[in-house]
Parts: C-alpha cells; sequence; structure tokens
C-alpha cells in the first residue's frame, strides 16, 4: 500500500521570537518494510540553516535554524510511503518470556534491544507497572502470547479518553485513572515490560483511519499515533503492537521513528529566544495515494504506468485543513472501532 500523508504544524507567538532551533522528527524512517518515495519540509518563515542526519535510534531528523524575528511559525511535511504488509510469527512458536528477559542481560545476544529494556524518564521501570502486568506473564509462557494478552487487558481495563491526560502525565498517574490516550498506552505498556525485564520501545507515526459508514473522510482530521515495538528474541526480532486498538501492526501503520518514550521522538522540539506564551495547531491527513489523485488522475494515467513516482504536489492535498492538538506536535485524537476499523489515535 502507498499512503500520502500530510502533517501540518502552526505556532503563534505572544510575543517575537528572536532566535529559534528546531529538532524535527517528521521525515518517515525507511525500513524493510516501508519505504519513503518521497519526503519534503517546508518551513514559513524559511529556516536560516536546515541540516539533516540521523539521531541516537537511526530516526530520521532535521535541525532548523531560525535567525531571523518572527511571530508564528508554519511547518508543512509531506510524504509518500509505501508500507508492506508483516507476518507475525505463530506466537506459541515464539520463545519463554523469561528466555527473552536473561537474553537481555547478554549484550552478545540481545545487541541494541538490551537498551530498551531500561526505564526512561515517561516509561521508567516503575514496579507498580510490572505488578499489574505481571499476570500477563506466568511462568513459561511464550513472549509473544504475555504481550497479546497484556496489550487486550489495556483495552479491557482502560478507558480511551481524550482530555484526562497531558503530556506531562506519568505512568502512575494512568494507572490510576484507568484512562488516557494512545501515547499513555504505550508508555503503560512499555513500563510494564520493563519492569519485567522484557525490551520494549515507543514508535511515533501515523494510522490510516476510517470514516463512520456514509460519511466522507474529512482532511486534516486524522492524528499522530504511538505504538509499542517488542523485541521477541534474535530469532523473531522486534514486533509493532498497538496497544490502543488491540491489534498487531501490519501495514496500516506509518512509522516515523523509535525511542525509549516519546521525548526521543518528539514531533517537533525547539529552543526559542523570546516567544512567550503559544499556541499550538495540528493537523494530519493520510490516504492511499489512488484516493488521493482521485479518478480523474487515476484515469489520465497511461495504462502500466506505476505510481511510485507521483508527486505529491497535485495529488490533492494542498487545500487540507488543520485540526486542533494538544501535545506538541504529537496530535492525539479520538476514533471508534469497527469491523473495518476507525482507529483511535492519540489525544
Amino acid at each position: 500500500m502507498i499512503l500520502q500523508v500530510l502533517h501540518t504544524t502552526a505556532y503563534d507567538y505572544a510575543d517575537r521570537v528572536e532566535l529559534a532551533s528546531h529538532q524535527l522528527h517528521l521525515r518517515p524512517r525507511d525500513l524493510p518494510w516501508q519505504r519513503v518515495l518521497q519526503s519534503d519540509l517546508a518551513a514559513d518563515p524559511p529556516a536560516s540553516r536546515t541540516t539533516w542526519g540521523t539521531d541516537h535510534f537511526g530516526n530520521p531528523v532535521a535541525w532548523l535554524s531560525m535567525d531571523s524575528a518572527h511571530h508564528a511559525l508554519r511547518l508543512t511535511a509531506t510524504s509518500l510511503v509505501e508500507v508492506l504488509p508483516r507476518v507475525p510469527p505463530d506466537p506459541a512458536a515464539t520463545p519463554a518470556w523469561e528466555h527473552v528477559a536473561g537474553l537481555c542481560r547478554q549484550r552478545a545476544a540481545a545487541g541494541d534491544a538490551a537498551e530498551f529494556s531500561f526505564g526512561s524518564a515517561k516509561a521508567p521501570c516503575l514496579a507498580e507497572a510490572g505488578r499489574w502486568a505481571a499476570p500477563s506473564f506466568p511462568p513459561g509462557r511464550p513472549v509473544l502470547q504475555g504481550l497479546l494478552d497484556l496489550m487486550a487487558r489495556i483495552g479491557r481495563e482502560f478507558r480511551f479518553q481524550a482530555g484526562v491526560t497531558g503530556v506531562g502525565t506519568s505512568v502512575a498517574r494512568v494507572l490510576e485513572l484507568r484512562a488516557g490516550v494512545c501515547q499513555d498506552f504505550a508508555h503503560l505498556m512499555i513500563s510494564g515490560l520493563r519492569a519485567l525485564g522484557l525490551p520494549a520501545r515507543y514508535v511515533s507515526g501515523y494510522i490510516r483511519t476510517w470514516p463512520p459508514p456514509g460519511q466522507p473522510r474529512l482532511r486534516g482530521a486524522d492524528q499522530s499515533h504511538a505504538w509499542v515495538g517488542c523485541w521477541l528474541g534474535p530469532q523473531w526480532g522486534w514486533i509493532d503492537l498497538d496497544p490502543t486498538n488491540n491489534l498487531i501492526v501490519r501495514d496500516e501503520h506509518v512509522v516515523l521513528g523509535w525511542g525509549r518514550d516519546y521525548l526521543d521522538v518528539s514531533p517537533v522540539l525547539g529552543v526559542l529566544l523570546g516567544g512567550g506564551d503559544h499556541t499550538l495547531e495540528v493537523g494530519v491527513d493520510i490516504e492511499p495515494l489512488e484516493e488521493a489523485l482521485g479518478p480523474a488522475a487515476e484515469a489520465s494515467r497511461p495504462p502500466g504506468a506505476g505510481i511510485a513516482g507521483a508527486g505529491i504536489a497535485g495529488a490533492g492535498i494542498a487545500g487540507a485543513g488543520i485540526a486542533g492538538a494538544e501535545i506538541a506536535d504529537a496530535g492525539p485524537g479520538s476514533a471508534g472501532l469497527g469491523g473495518q476499523p476507525k482507529f483511535m489515535t492519540a489525544r
């Protein structure tokens, strides 16, 4: 599936910003199952200097320096991404969870997975989270069976509710509230797994959503999303699980990047001189390229022509609106579950 993504971020500042430096995680990551066909980033006002690179985790990062005074900042990231379906292993064929946890203490066996077994600022090795997660991992249980059980318990025991938590809400508070959004559920699951010695990482990206039956898609109404990467041992590697929607990630998600928690992969992180208070609006639109092009564009394509090289410009995204968001460009929003799911996303 080829998906077209538009991510807009709009900051308005009460006072003039004299200087600013921003770190952006807005370009999807190239992966064996995900190929970035096109990616563009525009800033208004234009950055004085833009530098591209990768962070510690291998995620694409852009660093923007703004040397001119401004009262507002608009960022527009457009991407065309091919996502291939991933086939998960048979849960019963995965190793016992204790074996996986033991491997994490052997750097030669765990490799880079070992660093994700330690606590972090937003996903600590919290004893309370470990006690909550423990019933899903009785002795000898295959690790993926335990992970799927834990993910399902989040859906049963926690309420998806926007507005009750914020970017600063702790895992302990989420356990008390028994409510939250995708960022909260990802941090909760990661914290519980790390408390049991299992490596887990925070994955930031997008998810394709579905409108209610009989209603059209609303441009700009999608949101950023977060889910959990779980290590199954060296034979099976990593698998992505979406606790908000209780599903194994296949081809409906676009990965921006991963880290220990949200703070490692915040879409926009900045340091400003001036500015004062500010308001933030974020809009995300994700749809299959065939839908974005529309019937007329599809009919005009030469027979046998592929869509991999189709440009973003003119593909019907220029008029996408900006929807409100609460997190600094993590933009969680709500949705419901159905037969052809309209996925729940973040705040």
